[in-house]
Formats: C-alpha cells, sequence, structure tokens
C-alpha cells in the first residue's frame, strides 16, 4: 500500500517512531528504532510495510528496499510473525542471516527471540538459495558517524535495554550481558548492536 513515507522525524520510543508527514504522525514499528537517532527532527525516508491481519493493523518501517524485501521474506515463513522477523533485522547483519540459512546453522537461527529448532528448519527449508538478491550493499552505513558522547549514559543503556526486551528477549538473557555492557559509554543504537553481538554468540 505504501512504498515509503517521507517526512520529519517526530519521536522514537523502543519499539517504533513517528514520521510527521503533512501534518499527519505515522507510527512506523522498526527492526531498531535507535538506529534513527541521529535524524532526529530532520527529513527522511522510511521504506515501509502496511502489515494487516484480523486482530492488527501496523506499519513496518526500513532503511532500505532490502531490508524491507528480507523482512517480506521471513514473513512468509510459517513460525515467524512481524516481532520475530524485526528481531532478525535488528541484528544488522544480515549477512550472517544469509549465510546461516545457506549453511543450514540452526544453532545460530535459534539464537533470536521466537525462532525456535522446528522454526529454523522452515527458515532453512523456505528461504535457502533464495535471498542472494538481498546482500549485495544491504544496510548502507548511514548511522555510523561519530556521535557526541556524554558522560552518563545510564539513559542510552535504558533505553537499549527497552528496545531489546521489545524485540523479545527475556530480562534472563538480558541479565547475562548487563555487566559487561555497563562498561561502556555508547550511545543508544551502539548498545543495541554490542548487546546483540553478545547475545547472537
Amino acid at each position: 500500500m505504501f512504498e515509503y513515507i517521507k517526512g520529519k522525524l517526530e519521536y522514537i520510543s523502543p519499539e517504533y517512531i513517528v514520521v510527521d508527514n503533512g501534518g499527519v504522525g505515522y507510527q512506523i514499528r522498526t527492526p531498531n528504532s535507535f538506529a534513527f537517532s541521529s535524524k532526529m527532527g530532520a527529513e527522511i525516508q522510511v521504506f515501509t510495510f502496511h502489515y494487516v491481519r484480523e486482530d492488527i493493523m501496523a506499519l513496518y518501517g526500513f532503511q532500505s528496499r532490502e531490508e524491507k524485501a528480507l523482512f517480506i521474506r521471513l514473513l512468509n515463513v510459517t513460525g515467524i510473525g512481524p516481532k520475530g522477523a524485526l528481531a532478525v533485522l535488528a541484528s544488522g547483519e544480515p549477512e550472517q542471516v544469509v549465510q546461516a540459512i545457506e549453511n543450514e546453522d540452526e544453532a545460530f537461527l535459534v539464537k533470536f527471540p521466537g525462532v525456535g529448532k522446528k522454526t529454523a528448519r522452515q527458515m532453512i527449508l523456505d528461504l535457502k538459495g533464495k535471498l542472494q538478491d538481498i546482500v549485495p550493499d544491504f544496510f548502507p552505513n548511514l548511522f555510523n558517524e561519530e556521535s557526541t558522547m556524554v558522560e552518563d549514559h545510564t539513559n542510552e543503556f535504558e533505553e537499549a535495554l527497552l528496545a531489546l526486551k521489545a524485540l523479545g528477549y527475556s530480562e534472563k538473557e538480558l541479565k547475562k550481558i548487563t555487566p559487561e555492557l555497563k562498561k561502556e559509554k555508547l550511545t543508544t543504537d551502539q548498545y543495541i548492536k554490542t548487546a546483540l553481538k553478545k547475545l547472537l554468540r
């Protein structure tokens, strides 16, 4: 229904961003909403997918068409819903996901929230050999510029934990990596990416 939405980034929460287009605020769920932090107040373009089911109607947004395409492919796998697909994309390293599918690496795939052995096998069965067009030039490094650091990073850390919980990670899983994360002074986006790397080891 909507290919993309262009507008001013008005708000960021752990689960979604709000983009103002012509006075209408679109609530758009994204894999990692804090990846847009450096664009707050600026005009952005978000590639969107309008998800409609009997019990839910929502907009999902992505930084690239390739990311959107992988999301749609994941949705077509039995056992994976929007929340699970977002959790897979939130790692920011789709090459690893594609490689795991191609190598039939179930052990890697089951590390994502909501993905059990049965779903991992289904991902491999449905997607192996069908994702080559998604890997090239995937996830352009739009948000890697150096951020101005402040001494107290409690807010960023708390925001990152909220975003990880929204993706489906449990308190127990997060407690295991919290001590290591607290030693670092990072932006919210960096905390999320670092946490995901540790969770997916």
